[in-house]
């Protein structure tokens, strides 16, 4: 009996997400790292390039920086996949447990939590600007506690669930696809100056991609949660976030949870008057252990889904044959 294609990325999938548990992020020599440097360098030939160009020609020099920083890589995953019948093993399990972030998720919401419960706000706001890109030098306990609890949510989208839908639908070098157009949405999608223009590609790429994956993550956490009231954040409150794909994933998630997210922030010396998301009690310490706890239900959930359904295709097929 053969295994069917749900099934093979089940047990794939299983592997890396077993991976990340167990090995976490690689100390050393980090792809993303190394992409990060990558794209760096390919920015700046773009932007030499095209200096001196208007609106539309930065915005033509970021499309190009995009596809020769991502694309290359793609490539290098279906042309591994490809150099033997049965790499994909071996390629898609290795570029699966590069994407995933769960348990560097777990741990920098652990490295928040600690301080914040002892009352070390300094350390505690210390680390949490690690994992967030707003000025948390003034935040109370409060502040702190919203912050990392809102990265969670966030992250636990784009460094799990996202990089598992994308697998699903493109294999090793769907994965890879995904989380660099996230990376470079990271690193040049802001609405800065400097990346208004240039970054306007890699912010649209990173929406149409992560559609999806948002939505089915918003699912997740209002089926895990207190479903009523997360679905009802997320129809009401979500619209009105600035981001067409956090909206969804934090209303929900900040629903599920009965905390109160959302709010004034300080971006870049900017204060932004960010509506307020969820409902329920401030967010504190447990708000940060209880959305690491969804993120980590919704990752078994996923791969459980994703292996009765493999089962049934493969007892399906045998049956058939």
């Amino acid at each position: 009996m053969s295994l069917s294609l749900l099934l093979a990325l089940a047990i794939k999938m299983a592997a890396g997400l077993l991976a990340d548990r167990v090995l976490g992020e690689a100390k050393r020599f980090h792809p993303l790292v190394g992409f990060g440097r990558w794209a760096g360098g390919v920015e700046r030939a773009c932007r030499r390039l095209f200096f001196g160009t208007n609106e539309t020609g930065m915005r033509l020099a970021g499309l190009l920086a995009w596809a020769l920083a991502v694309l290359p890589w793609v490539a290098l995953a279906l042309w591994l996949r490809a150099l033997h019948p049965q790499a994909h093993w071996a390629v898609d399990i290795m570029l699966l447990y590069f994407a995933l972030g769960g348990r560097s998720l777990a741990e920098h919401a652990q490295a928040v939590a600690t301080p914040l419960a002892a009352g070390d706000l300094d350390a505690a706001r210390e680390r949490v600007g690690w994992i967030v890109s707003r000025d948390t030098r003034a935040l109370d306990a409060e502040g702190v506690a919203k912050a990392a609890t809102e990265s969670v949510l966030e992250n636990g989208n784009d460094a799990v669930f996202g990089a598992l839908l994308w697998f699903v639908l493109g294999g090793g070098a769907g994965v890879v696809l995904f989380r660099l157009a996230n990376t470079l949405d990271a690193m040049w999608g802001y609405r800065t100056p400097r990346h208004l223009h240039f970054g306007w590609a890699a912010a649209r790429i990173d929406d149409l991609l992560n559609w999806l994956p948002a939505r089915l993550t918003a699912l997740t956490y209002a089926l895990l949660g207190r479903t009523r009231k997360a679905l009802e954040c997320w129809r009401t409150q979500a619209p009105a976030w600035d981001s067409p794909n956090a909206g969804p994933v934090m209303a929900a998630g900040a629903g599920a949870l009965g905390v109160r997210l959302g709010g004034a922030a300080n971006y870049h010396g900017r204060e932004e008057r960010r509506p307020l998301l969820g409902e329920g009690r401030d967010a504190d310490v447990d708000a940060i252990d209880a959305a690491v706890a969804l993120v980590r239900r919704g990752t078994l959930l996923w791969l459980a889904l994703c292996g009765v359904l493999g089962v049934a295709t493969t007892l399906a097929g045998a049956g058939g044959a």
